[in-house]
């Protein structure tokens, strides 16, 4: 485990965090949580808002999956996920919906740094929002958002589990937000 580097809950708390933040509206599965609490620690995720009916620790389900994630990242629970969009923004976020919908931003070409210099420190707060398994992101919520980000799918179903919608995004806003950051020291 030493040869890892894994960090103390400690030294997470104190790392640098990569600047994104997850919202996840309505989420009704407890294992879907812990599986996006264990991502936002792989990639050091700023904070993570529970929103809604979303499960939120402790319990044993979301624990299960998380394997102690629910530890290191931040988090807060909040009854109304508009409310948290609204607030997100208001701080300078911009705040982007994963979801399929008209007008919705292909992945691959979803660059959020590319008008940004991260030698001035100028790269965007940026806040994603996950839906619902079944409904998606709320219409109320999907109006409060600046855009709409969506996963390009080849197969028949054009559906993926929240927790692995939320692995494929946060891995591609965090590489490149690294990516951007290298490049333009």
């Amino acid at each position: 485990m030493q040869e890892l580097n894994r960090k103390s809950v400690t030294d997470f708390k104190n790392a640098p965090k990569t600047p994104l933040v997850v919202v996840l509206d309505n989420v009704r599965s407890m294992h879907n949580v812990g599986s996006v609490f264990r991502t936002a620690d792989s990639f050091l995720i700023e904070k993570l808002y529970l929103c809604g009916f979303t499960p939120q620790p402790p319990h044993r389900d979301i624990h299960k999956t998380a394997l102690g994630a629910t530890e290191t990242v931040a988090w807060s629970h909040h009854a109304n996920t508009v409310d948290v969009v609204n607030m997100l923004q208001a701080d300078g976020y911009q705040v982007w919906a994963v979801e399929q919908a008209e007008g919705a931003v292909y992945l691959d070409q979803f660059d959020p740094y590319a008008n940004t210099n991260a030698a001035e420190n100028a790269a965007p707060k940026l806040a994603i929002v996950m839906g619902n398994e079944v409904d998606g992101v709320d219409d109320a919520v999907l109006d409060c958002c600046d855009g709409c980000i969506e996963i390009p799918q080849l197969g028949a179903k054009h559906s993926l589990n929240i927790s692995v919608a939320a692995g494929i995004i946060i891995w591609a806003i965090t590489e490149k937000a690294v990516f951007h950051k290298s490049a333009s020291v």
